[in-house]
């Protein structure tokens, strides 16, 4: 069994752990993530203004070449999810959008693709209950803050992940893999995302209260889905600890990467070494590797 899998640009490059650790561990669950045969940059962005459609040429095209290709495309990576959701979503509303875009990209597309998360793939296909089984290591004692960020929830009514106000599937990924999953208040606050080239210093303000507010709940980790995230909450750690002398780091990880873990991964193939804070540490002390 396999699954249609767009990668984007980021998981080629700095966020490799991410997409690794996903192929492998879909290996072990009996299905494999097919990388589209012609696929390129979704734009990192939806448009501001929805009558810019030579901004959603790309993902248009995306989601036209997979659908010659299949009925149901998975993404890993949290910003292409968004933009290759929305503009799902808006061939399927507006038709004249749709046939303004159809003849530029010379394709006859309808939006009838299903757009999946791994995350709702693991849990809508596979089942928790059916990843509970093949976990060959329970991640007990690890207390976990699920990050969702914003590009999977919103705008809530375009994305329909799970419910807009209190998400509780990563936490329900995580309690499956038997970490403890910690609640806490900026669980679905920004970043700062692209904050981070034009203005460093809101993006590391943005890090440093979502850190502290899972770090003021107890947790030990926090998890995330997207590239974008785990730049700003993981290596901005480093301009934290410079600007609050009595912030405590604590490792940031894909939830791929702990999925690995779970799953009896090798350590060593999981990508820890382009964390920028060592979960090695934590992940010895609670008797994981």
């Amino acid at each position: 069994m396999h699954y249609l899998y767009y990668p984007g640009c980021t998981l080629y490059t700095k966020a490799k752990n991410l997409d690794r650790t996903a192929r492998n561990c879909s290996l072990l669950l009996g299905f494999e993530l097919k990388e589209l045969n012609n696929w390129v940059c979704c734009g990192a962005a939806f448009p501001l203004a929805t009558d810019n459609l030579m901004a959603l040429l790309p993902p248009a095209r995306i989601l036209a070449n997979a659908r010659e290709e299949g009925t149901t495309l998975t993404i890993l990576c949290s910003v292409c999810f968004n933009v290759i959701k929305r503009t799902n979503r808006l061939i399927q509303k507006d038709s004249e959008k749709r046939d303004k875009l159809n003849n530029f990209i010379e394709k006859n597309y309808q939006g009838d693709l299903r757009i999946l998360h791994y995350l709702e793939l693991l849990k809508q296909d596979i089942g928790f209950s059916q990843l509970k089984e093949r976990i060959k290591k329970q991640l007990l004692g690890l207390k976990a803050a699920a990050y969702y960020g914003c590009m999977l929830l919103r705008p809530f009514e375009e994305m329909g992940f799970d419910d807009k106000e209190r998400p509780t599937l990563f936490e329900e990924f995580l309690a499956t893999l038997g970490a403890e999953a910690i609640d806490f208040p900026f669980k679905i606050e920004c970043c700062g995302s692209f904050q981070s080239v034009g203005s460093p210093d809101v993006a590391t303000e943005c890090a440093y209260k979502i850190l502290c507010s899972a770090i003021r709940r107890g947790a030990e980790v926090v998890v995330t889905t997207c590239p974008m995230c785990a730049f700003n909450l993981d290596h901005k750690q480093a301009e934290i600890k410079q600007k609050y002398l009595d912030f405590k780091e604590i490792p940031v990880l894909y939830f791929t990467q702990l999925l690995g873990i779970a799953m009896g991964l090798d350590y060593r193939t999981v990508g820890f070494e382009q964390n920028a804070v060592d979960p090695l540490p934590l992940l010895k002390e609670k008797g994981l590797l």
